[in-house]
């Protein structure tokens, strides 16, 4: 993140104080921002994800890789210091080192996300497992139905 940083060095520096906001969901801003300081929040359709403060923290990436409008709110909690970067793909092809930071900053939240699927899956399968238990329980007793007892014997179950 050092040599992120350093790469922005040359870069505009900005300074957010608590409560604005660096990047709006569903807005365009063409711009790359690199935190030096300070605490965000990042918000999803007005729920909180999570709060990021590490410096060499990257935002506006993932909109301006696809060429899209940002996916989330990016909310400054604490007075925060950025670099920006208002020629984000110029300087992403002019720069390797910070294209691979990027690139690893999404790898890691692909497999994040990917792992929190696969146990969301998991869940939904053993819920479903559960419950297609029980489906098959009640159709079997739905199912069964009751002979009449025969005189001088006792009632049994048979199936249709």
């Amino acid at each position: 993140m050092a040599s992120l940083l350093a790469l922005c060095a040359n870069h505009p520096l900005r300074v957010f104080p608590p409560g604005s906001i660096l990047l709006e969901e569903g807005k365009r801003t063409g711009v790359l921002y690199v935190l030096e300081s300070g605490t965000v929040e990042i918000v999803k359709i007005g729920v909180p994800i999570t709060t990021v403060s590490h410096p060499g923290a990257v935002f506006g990436e993932v909109s301006i890789l696809l060429d899209h409008p940002h996916i989330a709110t990016v909310r400054v909690t604490a007075e925060s210091r950025f670099r920006e970067i208002t020629d984000p793909m110029p300087f992403l092809r002019a720069h390797s080192d910070a294209a691979v930071h990027v690139a690893m900053l999404l790898a890691q939240r692909l497999n994040g996300v990917t792992s929190y699927l696969v146990d969301l899956k998991r869940e939904q399968d053993e819920r479903r497992g559960h419950s297609a238990k029980v489906d098959e329980v009640l159709a079997t007793l739905l199912h069964l139905q009751v002979r009449t007892k025969p005189p001088g014997g006792s009632a049994s179950l048979v199936r249709p």
